[in-house]
């Protein structure tokens, strides 16, 4: 990134605090400092959004509100390749993934909850309230106030504005922390919100660590309303203890060890170039990835075959985020190892050039695991698949429904009831048959069990970011 990174509250951009460096995970290098915020900036921050919401934010209409999240959308636009250049810096993913879907979709999180909010208004005029009973009742929305919004560094900017743009629809003002360790985007984002004209103090962003540092003094911050959050699920409990002190509601998308199912009467060519996408697509590290695959046994060597090949053969995919993420997907791998098969990878690349000092790990599919193996029950996040055989259909859903996670699965066959058998009795929030990650922004997304708290997408999010208020008028 061009630009040093920088806190941003109250309208004004702030590069207090102690730095920590910045590191560009393709060769290792350090490339920058991060200020971490003080306790002092965070409070202020607090209180700057806490007075935007009595300040002129709070006057603006939701049709106001729906073009200020269009003029963010066109800012992104403008600046595409800027934001792009800093995705790739930040996360080392490959220029094709951030510029496809990572700055696209942000744009879309804004004009797809501006549109919602516009229905909405349209929509507000007509109320089924008469309860006939000599009084009339309605109801009205009205915004939590400052919340608090705690993405991670795999799809910084994504899922940022999935949480921003909600609730800024609905009133709302954020403070925002990024991972410390994918700030970039985040900054641009301030500064294109300043170029829409939200007033200070409507979107405010800190920098900095979790524990003893900007994260946790945010998440306990007596001034935050509520908090939404994106990120591995003991860091979920622990935001979930400090919002539990004052009854903070919360809003969390946590980790996930995806399941897959391949029948026999499956496309296998199709499943196989589904599963390459949905285990291997940047390196491994979104939490919808598929980690455990199970294959009906009839066609289990012929699909594991196939996909060691194309695993392989596999080029274009970029690096862990650090060097304690690619340890502890090594670590895991050198376990497996001893325990099990590798069919493809299992270690780190030589390139024989500066990337070798940068944080890669090959694609990787396992199998001959048992299915308590650390490998097979822990969410590993990166390049690695484990294959299992199964027997009978019975047998493939409590295979996958096994473990503490529940976020996503995907389904391969060719058999139609099969699939809508299958499909809801799985344990998870989202279910994708014969295809992965096809997402419409109006449908729920999150997770069961320790896979999250709460759904997103459409009408979810901007109903977490309200609050219902009944009005009573007696006749």
């Amino acid at each position: 990134m061009s630009s040093p990174v920088r806190h941003y509250v109250g309208g004004e951009f702030d590069a207090s605090g102690d730095p920590f460096p910045l590191v560009d995970p393709v060769h290792g290098r350090t490339v920058g400092q991060v200020p971490s915020a003080p306790a002092e900036l965070v409070d202020r921050a607090v209180r700057a959004a806490r007075e935007a919401l009595r300040g002129p934010w709070g006057s603006w209409s939701p049709a106001d509100r729906s073009r200020a999240l269009h003029r963010i959308a066109d800012g992104i636009e403008r600046r595409f390749e800027e934001f792009v250049a800093a995705e790739c810096a930040d996360t080392g993913k490959p220029r094709e993934l951030a510029s496809t879907v990572d700055i696209p979709r942000a744009v879309a999180n804004f004009r797809a909850y501006g549109d919602l909010l516009a229905a909405r208004s349209e929509q507000a005029w007509h109320t089924e309230t008469a309860d006939g009973r000599g009084a009339l009742n309605y109801t009205v929305r009205k915004p939590l106030g400052v919340v608090a919004v705690i993405s991670p560094w795999n799809l910084p900017l994504l899922l940022l504005t999935w949480k921003v743009a909600p609730a800024l629809a609905m009133g709302n003002t954020v403070v925002a922390k990024p991972s410390e360790l994918t700030p970039a985007t985040a900054c641009l984002l301030a500064e294109v919100t300043a170029e829409a004209g939200l007033p200070a103090g409507v979107f405010n962003l800190v920098h900095g660590p979790g524990a003893n540092a900007a994260g946790q003094w945010l998440t306990e911050h007596p001034g935050v309303d509520a908090i939404a959050f994106t990120g591995e699920s003991g860091t979920g409990s622990t935001i979930m203890r400090a919002a539990a002190a004052r009854l903070a509601p919360v809003s969390f998308e946590l980790g996930g060890k995806n399941a897959g199912l391949v029948f026999a009467d499956a496309d296998l060519e199709q499943a196989v170039a589904g599963t390459v996408r949905s285990a291997f697509t940047h390196s491994g590290q979104v939490c919808l990835c598929t980690e455990r695959l199970y294959v009906e046994r009839s066609v289990f060597a012929e699909f594991a075959a196939r996909l060691g090949d194309e695993a392989r053969r596999l080029s274009g995919y970029g690096p862990m985020i650090s060097a304690a993420h690619r340890d502890k997907v090594l670590g895991h791998l050198s376990k497996a190892a001893a325990d099990g098969e590798v069919l493809a990878g299992g270690g780190a690349p030589r390139f024989g050039d500066d990337r070798d000092g940068g944080f890669w790990v090959e694609p990787t599919v396992l199998t001959g695991l048992a299915e308590d193996h650390p490998a097979v029950r822990e969410e590993i996040f990166g390049p690695v698949v484990h294959l299992a055989p199964f027997d009978t259909e019975e047998e493939a859903i409590a295979l996958a429904n096994s473990g503490p996670y529940g976020l996503a699965a995907t389904v391969w066959t060719g058999d139609v009831g099969r699939a809508h058998r299958v499909a809801p009795a799985l344990d998870v929030g989202v279910a994708w048959v014969n295809t992965w990650n096809l997402r419409d922004l109006r449908t729920p997304f999150g997770g069961v069990k320790a896979s999250g708290i709460g759904r997103e997408g459409g009408d979810h999010s901007l109903d977490f970011f309200s609050e219902p208020m009944n009005v009573c008028v007696k006749l």
